[in-house]
């Protein structure tokens, strides 16, 4: 079953947006570590942390959509596409680390409570809800195109509900000065932020890692270049993301004609199925002739490079 995933996003659409967002978070970040100090509240720093790990995830989204935008060149012949990847490999990597080290510093403070601004924290945590649920807004659009985008948008959603969860937890201290419920909260925070981390950096590993695109199944590619006119065998099958919205395939072909003009036409035909059915931007087909194919080979992958 074919699957079409076409984006026709203009290049330059949203940078101003992102900006923004940038420089709302790095503010709030800067007001919220201040009033953590103040009102010595670890929840209200871990989601300081969290805030200011989205400012800079949306730096580092920012500064690749840039280099993505590059042509390719002879030091980089595919382009410089997987910038956005990498740039999502880091911001996961780096929120892992935060969420382990904010539950570490929970689990300390429940050994040792400290005193917390009921107040403070309630008024610091209303005002990081409102710039979390403006960002949110800023990056919704571009979060469905890119994955650095729409890592910075689910951030901001979980900054959204760590500001509630913050003013949960100032009210309960107001009320009944449940000092436990500070790091009880960072621990949820941390907990929230580990979730999502490890949810979401399957999928930029597996582009790093040359993995065929999970929404295409693979099997019936091979099925539709198995079943082309001309065709006796495919081998040697090949079938990755060259970036988040390009995918690519490489195999050789076994043709029952030994005709080079007539295996041209067989091999523009197929690559236009494989485009309009699958929506792959990049093949390569290597002919070979029924009389002389490669010896012992796989159906995926090569066993041995010189094959």
């Amino acid at each position: 079953m074919g699957h079409h995933h076409h984006h026709h996003v203009d290049p330059n659409d949203g940078d101003a947006k992102v900006l923004w967002a940038i420089l709302v978070n790095m503010g709030l970040t800067v007001a919220q570590i201040v009033g953590g100090i103040f009102a010595g509240s670890l929840a209200l720093i871990a989601d300081a942390l969290h805030n200011f790990s989205d400012a800079i995830s949306l730096i580092i989204a920012f500064l690749a959509r840039k280099i993505a935008r590059r042509p390719a060149d002879k030091s980089m012949t595919f382009g410089y596409g997987r910038a956005e990847v990498v740039a999502a490999l880091i911001n996961y990597t780096t929120l892992i680390v935060i969420g382990l080290y904010l539950a570490y510093e929970a689990v300390m403070r429940f050994f040792d409570p400290q005193p917390v601004d009921g107040w403070l924290i309630v008024i610091i945590a209303g005002i990081a809800l409102v710039v979390d649920v403006i960002t949110a807004l800023l990056t919704f659009a571009l979060s469905k195109t890119s994955v650095n985008i729409r890592a910075a948008f689910l951030h901001n959603v979980a900054d959204a509900l760590g500001s509630v969860a913050v003013i949960f937890a100032g009210t309960l201290i107001l009320l009944y000065d449940w000092r436990l419920i500070d790091p009880a909260v960072t621990l949820l925070i941390a907990g929230y932020i580990l979730w999502q981390s490890f949810a979401e950096i399957g999928g930029v590993i597996r582009i790093l890692m040359l993995g065929a695109p999970e929404e295409v199944d693979l099997d019936a590619v091979i099925e539709l270049m198995r079943n082309a006119d001309g065709v006796r065998d495919v081998h040697h099958v090949h079938f990755w993301r060259m970036q988040e919205h390009q995918s690519a395939l490489s195999a050789h072909l076994v043709l029952d004609i030994n005709d080079v003009e007539a295996a041209g036409w067989v091999r523009d035909a197929l690559k236009k199925q494989l485009h309009d059915q699958f929506d792959i931007v990049h093949v390569t087909l290597e002919i070979e002739a029924h009389n002389e194919p490669c010896t012992d080979p796989q159906l995926i992958g090569h066993q041995d490079a010189g094959a």
